[in-house]
């Protein structure tokens, strides 16, 4: 008999170590606990869900509980929650959330992959019939039957999900209005960039109200009527969606006495081992080490959570695997405006003590002549005294996401701003210009460094 792993939480981390340790070591029983009634499935997908482009949520999953039971030999247990880990005598207390049945499982090691819960804001009318919030698929089924009833939502929050969600309801035909209390949409953005981002939401006849604070949901008979503001304005609607951010779903973890750090992630090392030596914990629940700064963050991203995932689930069969740290590397699009940034922003990199200099450029992502190019404008973070390549963001078309990942690459490697401009890039009309915008950014950026 193999060792015992059980596995809290069945999306990205909790799925990438339960299969990661099982094709190292075949010998394992591991077991994986999910709450909700899906795993393996892309929450990023969800808004696109909502809207309509996907039709049916099964589309979003990558594997269901019988494919990880007789496929992989993972048993994989859907609508059961782990409710507490007794780390003393290594048993976790699960009840089966249709049944209600209560039963307590061994294990010899332990990975904790709970995710993110969603940000629930301290205002009265937040528990009224019509407030909604977008983190699991049965959250999007719920919004998406709710939103054939509905003529006019207002979204609080102007982040990534926020901004997703305020195109696919207005494609939808429904009037959004979204509300940010800050001054500016996308705040890690250049602000010239984030007013290009207000402006494309404007022109799409999204309504925005930036720098407004909520004080209120308002309500009739049990359900939202509208939006109140602090300075006492009184929006009409007939839906909410909460889209304020996330924190870490660490709460079995601080009831079980393992160690919380940064916005309470669970601390880990970089075996994604936590300060129990048994348990490992990854995704959405834990702190990240910035690759710039070293110093911890919490980047709660898909990406980082698979590859979180595997270096647990290697670590906890033996393996010497490593997670090195995030860039925060990230990407969106707001209907024909798509968004990248990656690295550090100017407020972030004057704040980890760099001398900071910073350059925008614009210009076409291909050949002049070439029809269907679109302008491409990319902001570059550089350290003034060695030239070190900090951050970058880049708005535009279709290609954004290509270019913000060579400039990961080289933040990565620790490039300058001069390496960068010797790259050797393609080029053919109607991909590239003969100058890529990478490389006009990098030179007007070597004028700004400053040995």
């Amino acid at each position: 008999m193999g060792e015992k792993v059980v596995v809290i939480g069945g999306t990205a981390a909790g799925l990438s170590a339960a299969s990661k340790a099982k094709r190292v070591r075949p010998d394992l029983e591991i077991e994986v606990y999910e709450r909700t009634g899906f795993i393996s499935y892309g929450a990023c997908g969800l808004p696109y869900f909502v809207g309509g482009m996907i039709e049916d949520p099964n589309e979003l999953v990558s594997l269901f509980p019988e494919e990880m039971s007789q496929k992989r030999g993972i048993p994989t247990y859907t609508r059961h929650e782990v409710t507490a880990i007794d780390r003393e005598n290594k048993v976790v207390s699960v009840t089966d959330l249709e049944s209600g049945r209560q039963f307590q499982r061994p294990y010899d090691k332990l990975v904790i992959a709970t995710g993110a819960s969603p940000i629930r804001l301290p205002l009265p009318g937040m528990d009224l019939e019509g407030v909604y919030y977008l983190r699991t698929v049965e959250d999007g089924i719920y919004l998406k039957d709710a939103i054939t009833q509905k003529k006019h939502i207002a979204i609080l929050g102007g982040g990534f999900i926020g901004l997703e969600m305020a195109e696919e309801l207005t494609q939808a035909g429904v009037e959004v209005h979204v509300f940010e209390q800050l001054p500016r949409l996308l705040p890690f953005l250049e602000e010239s960039f984030s007013a290009v981002v207000a402006q494309t939401l404007a022109e799409n006849g999204v309504h925005l109200h930036i720098g407004t604070e909520v004080s209120r949901i308002l309500g009739s008979d049990g359900v939202v009527t509208g939006i109140e503001t602090a300075q006492r304005e009184q929006i009409p609607v007939d839906g909410v969606l909460a889209s304020v951010g996330v924190r870490p779903a660490s709460q079995l973890a601080a009831a079980c006495g393992l160690k919380l750090g940064f916005k309470g992630g669970i601390v880990v090392d970089e075996h994604q081992r936590t300060s129990d030596p048994s348990i490992w914990a990854c995704g959405d629940c834990v702190e990240m080490k910035h690759l710039i700064t070293g110093e911890a963050v919490y980047v709660p991203l898909g990406t980082t959570a698979n590859k979180q995932g595997r270096v647990a689930g290697g670590s906890l069969a033996g393996e010497e695997a490593s997670f090195p740290g995030v860039l925060g590397s990230m990407v969106t699009k707001v209907f024909q405006l798509y968004i990248a940034a990656t690295g550090l922003s100017q407020e972030q990199a004057r704040a980890a003590g760099y001398q900071v200099a910073s350059t925008i450029i614009r210009k076409r992502d291909r050949a002049s002549y070439y029809p269907g190019g679109t302008d491409t404008q990319i902001c570059l973070v550089v350290d003034q005294s060695s030239g070190r390549l900090l951050g970058a963001q880049v708005i535009g078309g279709s290609t954004v996401a290509g270019r913000v990942n060579v400039f990961a690459t080289a933040i990565t490697a620790g490039m300058t701003v001069a390496q960068i401009n010797e790259l050797d890039l393609v080029y053919a009309p109607p991909v590239a210009p003969v100058y890529d915008p990478i490389l006009i950014a990098a030179s007007q950026a070597i004028k700004l460094v400053h040995p």
